[in-house]
Protein backbone atom coordinates (compact mmCIF):
# COMPACT_ATOMS: atom_id res chain seq x y z
CA UNK A 1 0.00 0.00 0.00
CA UNK A 2 1.73 3.12 -0.78
CA UNK A 3 1.05 6.69 0.15
CA UNK A 4 -0.41 9.25 -2.55
CA UNK A 5 -0.58 12.60 -2.61
CA UNK A 6 -3.15 14.27 -5.58
CA UNK A 7 -2.36 17.48 -5.82
CA UNK A 8 -5.46 19.42 -8.02
CA UNK A 9 -7.13 22.79 -8.71
CA UNK A 10 -10.27 21.76 -8.13
CA UNK A 11 -10.04 19.80 -4.77
CA UNK A 12 -14.12 18.87 -4.70
CA UNK A 13 -13.79 16.63 -7.65
CA UNK A 14 -12.16 12.77 -7.90
CA UNK A 15 -9.34 13.04 -10.00
CA UNK A 16 -8.66 9.23 -10.71
CA UNK A 17 -12.14 7.51 -9.55
CA UNK A 18 -10.11 3.99 -9.78
CA UNK A 19 -7.89 4.94 -6.69
CA UNK A 20 -11.37 4.59 -4.50
CA UNK A 21 -11.40 1.28 -5.80
CA UNK A 22 -7.11 0.23 -4.36
CA UNK A 23 -6.07 0.08 -0.93
CA UNK A 24 -3.25 2.62 -1.51
CA UNK A 25 -3.93 5.36 1.11
CA UNK A 26 -5.11 8.62 -0.70
CA UNK A 27 -4.37 12.37 0.05
CA UNK A 28 -5.95 15.14 -2.19
CA UNK A 29 -5.34 18.86 -1.85
CA UNK A 30 -5.31 22.15 -3.03
CA UNK A 31 -2.29 22.39 -6.06
CA UNK A 32 -1.96 25.67 -4.32
CA UNK A 33 1.62 26.98 -3.22
CA UNK A 34 1.27 27.40 0.50
CA UNK A 35 -0.15 23.64 0.51
CA UNK A 36 2.62 22.40 -1.44
CA UNK A 37 4.87 23.99 1.88
CA UNK A 38 3.07 21.96 4.18
CA UNK A 39 2.08 18.79 2.34
CA UNK A 40 2.34 15.37 3.88
CA UNK A 41 4.95 12.78 3.09
CA UNK A 42 3.86 10.50 0.20
CA UNK A 43 5.33 7.49 -1.84
CA UNK A 44 3.52 8.91 -4.80
CA UNK A 45 2.74 12.42 -6.16
CA UNK A 46 -0.13 12.53 -8.85
CA UNK A 47 -0.65 16.13 -10.83
CA UNK A 48 -4.25 17.15 -11.82
CA UNK A 49 -3.48 18.10 -15.53
CA UNK A 50 -7.35 17.35 -16.67
CA UNK A 51 -8.51 21.29 -16.17
CA UNK A 52 -5.76 23.51 -16.93
CA UNK A 53 -2.88 21.88 -18.82
CA UNK A 54 -0.26 24.75 -18.73
CA UNK A 55 -0.60 25.11 -14.96
CA UNK A 56 -0.29 21.27 -14.32
CA UNK A 57 2.90 21.27 -16.37
CA UNK A 58 4.61 24.38 -14.35
CA UNK A 59 3.65 22.43 -11.13
CA UNK A 60 5.54 19.62 -12.04
CA UNK A 61 8.29 21.82 -13.23
CA UNK A 62 8.23 23.50 -9.76
CA UNK A 63 8.22 20.25 -7.49
CA UNK A 64 11.58 18.90 -9.73
CA UNK A 65 13.45 22.00 -9.34
CA UNK A 66 12.69 22.00 -5.53
CA UNK A 67 13.82 18.41 -4.67
CA UNK A 68 11.10 16.61 -5.14
CA UNK A 69 12.12 13.35 -5.36
CA UNK A 70 8.73 11.01 -4.90
CA UNK A 71 7.92 9.19 -8.59
CA UNK A 72 5.84 12.27 -10.33
CA UNK A 73 2.59 11.34 -12.35
CA UNK A 74 0.90 13.24 -14.57
CA UNK A 75 -3.23 12.48 -15.00
CA UNK A 76 -4.77 14.02 -18.08
CA UNK A 77 -7.60 13.59 -20.39
CA UNK A 78 -6.84 11.76 -23.93
CA UNK A 79 -6.88 15.12 -25.31
CA UNK A 80 -4.03 16.37 -23.15
CA UNK A 81 -1.74 13.20 -23.88
CA UNK A 82 -0.56 14.92 -26.87
CA UNK A 83 0.61 17.98 -25.00
CA UNK A 84 2.66 16.68 -22.84
CA UNK A 85 6.52 15.92 -23.04
CA UNK A 86 9.57 15.11 -21.70
CA UNK A 87 10.72 18.23 -20.35
CA UNK A 88 7.67 18.12 -18.04
CA UNK A 89 9.83 16.47 -15.39
CA UNK A 90 7.26 13.42 -14.55
CA UNK A 91 7.88 9.38 -14.24
CA UNK A 92 4.75 8.47 -15.75
CA UNK A 93 1.61 9.81 -17.41
CA UNK A 94 -2.00 8.24 -16.58
CA UNK A 95 -5.44 8.64 -18.66
CA UNK A 96 -8.21 10.38 -15.71
CA UNK A 97 -10.88 7.40 -16.39
CA UNK A 98 -7.79 4.45 -16.80
CA UNK A 99 -8.96 1.74 -14.83
CA UNK A 100 -7.81 0.45 -11.41
CA UNK A 101 -5.52 -2.30 -12.98
CA UNK A 102 -3.58 -0.30 -15.03
CA UNK A 103 -3.80 2.56 -12.56
CA UNK A 104 -2.13 0.10 -9.75
CA UNK A 105 0.31 -1.19 -12.22
CA UNK A 106 1.79 2.14 -13.13
CA UNK A 107 2.00 3.05 -8.87
CA UNK A 108 3.73 0.00 -8.61
CA UNK A 109 6.18 0.24 -11.98
CA UNK A 110 6.97 3.67 -10.85
CA UNK A 111 7.48 3.03 -6.89
CA UNK A 112 10.29 0.05 -8.08
CA UNK A 113 11.90 2.33 -10.43
CA UNK A 114 12.18 5.24 -7.99
CA UNK A 115 13.69 1.97 -5.69
CA UNK A 116 16.06 1.14 -8.41
CA UNK A 117 17.19 4.28 -8.94
CA UNK A 118 18.02 5.52 -5.17
CA UNK A 119 19.44 2.26 -4.37
CA UNK A 120 23.61 2.55 -3.98
CA UNK A 121 25.00 1.90 -7.56
CA UNK A 122 27.81 -0.77 -7.04
CA UNK A 123 29.80 -2.87 -9.56
CA UNK A 124 31.32 -6.29 -7.82
CA UNK A 125 33.95 -8.41 -10.06
CA UNK A 126 37.01 -10.28 -9.57
CA UNK A 127 37.33 -9.35 -6.37
CA UNK A 128 36.92 -5.26 -6.91
CA UNK A 129 34.15 -3.39 -5.67
CA UNK A 130 33.00 -0.03 -7.25
CA UNK A 131 31.10 2.34 -5.56
CA UNK A 132 29.73 4.94 -8.28
CA UNK A 133 28.42 7.39 -5.77
CA UNK A 134 31.64 7.92 -3.84
CA UNK A 135 33.89 7.28 -6.83
CA UNK A 136 35.83 4.84 -4.95
CA UNK A 137 37.07 1.28 -5.58
CA UNK A 138 38.70 -1.36 -3.46
CA UNK A 139 40.52 -4.67 -3.91
CA UNK A 140 38.66 -7.48 -1.65
CA UNK A 141 37.71 -5.04 0.87
CA UNK A 142 40.93 -2.67 0.89
CA UNK A 143 40.30 0.67 -0.74
CA UNK A 144 42.80 1.38 -3.92
CA UNK A 145 44.08 4.71 -4.06
CA UNK A 146 43.16 5.77 -7.79
CA UNK A 147 43.24 9.02 -9.66
CA UNK A 148 40.24 9.94 -11.10
CA UNK A 149 40.88 8.79 -14.95
CA UNK A 150 41.97 5.76 -13.52
CA UNK A 151 38.92 5.35 -11.10
CA UNK A 152 37.20 6.19 -14.41
CA UNK A 153 39.23 3.38 -16.79
CA UNK A 154 38.23 0.69 -13.82
CA UNK A 155 34.73 1.56 -13.76
CA UNK A 156 34.36 1.40 -17.83
CA UNK A 157 36.37 -1.75 -18.22
CA UNK A 158 34.26 -3.25 -15.13
CA UNK A 159 31.04 -2.63 -16.51
CA UNK A 160 31.77 -4.24 -19.55
CA UNK A 161 33.32 -7.36 -18.31
CA UNK A 162 35.42 -9.49 -20.70
CA UNK A 163 35.16 -7.32 -23.79
CA UNK A 164 38.14 -6.30 -25.48
CA UNK A 165 38.06 -2.71 -26.16
CA UNK A 166 41.17 -1.29 -28.52
CA UNK A 167 42.94 1.69 -27.45
CA UNK A 168 40.88 4.17 -29.81
CA UNK A 169 37.86 2.94 -27.98
CA UNK A 170 39.10 3.91 -24.54
CA UNK A 171 40.55 7.12 -25.39
CA UNK A 172 36.85 7.84 -26.91
CA UNK A 173 35.03 6.43 -23.75
CA UNK A 174 36.95 7.59 -20.54
CA UNK A 175 38.52 10.44 -22.31
CA UNK A 176 36.21 11.70 -24.32
CA UNK A 177 35.99 12.75 -28.25
CA UNK A 178 37.40 16.49 -27.67
CA UNK A 179 40.69 14.81 -26.20
CA UNK A 180 43.98 15.39 -27.83
CA UNK A 181 46.49 13.52 -26.49
CA UNK A 182 47.89 10.17 -27.98
CA UNK A 183 46.57 6.51 -27.02
CA UNK A 184 49.46 6.19 -25.37
CA UNK A 185 48.34 7.49 -22.51
CA UNK A 186 45.63 4.68 -22.18
CA UNK A 187 48.93 2.41 -21.86
CA UNK A 188 50.18 4.71 -19.40
CA UNK A 189 46.88 4.73 -17.56
CA UNK A 190 46.78 0.87 -17.99
CA UNK A 191 50.47 0.40 -16.36
CA UNK A 192 49.26 2.98 -13.22
CA UNK A 193 46.26 0.84 -12.48
CA UNK A 194 48.28 -2.60 -12.90
CA UNK A 195 50.51 -1.24 -10.55
CA UNK A 196 48.03 -0.34 -7.84
CA UNK A 197 46.12 -3.61 -8.66
CA UNK A 198 49.59 -5.30 -7.77
CA UNK A 199 49.59 -8.95 -7.62
CA UNK A 200 46.26 -9.42 -9.44
CA UNK A 201 47.39 -6.62 -12.35
CA UNK A 202 46.05 -9.70 -14.25
CA UNK A 203 42.59 -8.09 -14.11
CA UNK A 204 43.54 -5.83 -16.36
CA UNK A 205 43.88 -8.18 -19.44
CA UNK A 206 46.24 -7.62 -22.68
CA UNK A 207 44.67 -8.71 -26.08
CA UNK A 208 48.00 -8.91 -27.85
CA UNK A 209 47.81 -6.47 -31.38
CA UNK A 210 43.74 -5.13 -29.83
CA UNK A 211 43.94 -3.43 -26.50
CA UNK A 212 42.60 -4.33 -22.96
CA UNK A 213 39.90 -6.08 -21.14
CA UNK A 214 38.45 -6.79 -17.36
CA UNK A 215 39.27 -10.47 -16.76
CA UNK A 216 36.65 -12.01 -15.03
CA UNK A 217 37.38 -14.61 -12.07
CA UNK A 218 35.40 -16.43 -9.10
CA UNK A 219 36.84 -15.96 -5.77
CA UNK A 220 38.42 -19.06 -5.28
CA UNK A 221 40.24 -18.14 -8.55
CA UNK A 222 41.73 -14.74 -7.90
CA UNK A 223 44.53 -14.62 -5.75
CA UNK A 224 44.10 -12.98 -2.20
CA UNK A 225 46.22 -9.64 -1.95
CA UNK A 226 49.50 -10.19 -0.41
CA UNK A 227 49.46 -8.05 3.42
Amino acid sequence: MALILVLTPAPAKRVLPALELLSHHVRQIPAEPAQLVSAPESDIVIVDGCTDLAAAKSLCKLLRTTGQDAPLILAVTEGGMSAVSGDWGIDDVLLADAGPAETDARIRLALARSAESSAPARVQASGVTIDEQSYSAKLHGKPLDLTYKEFQLLHFLATHPSRVFTREQLLSEVWGYDYFGGTRTVDVHVRRLRAKLGDQEQIIGTVRNVGYRFNVYDDEQTPAPVR
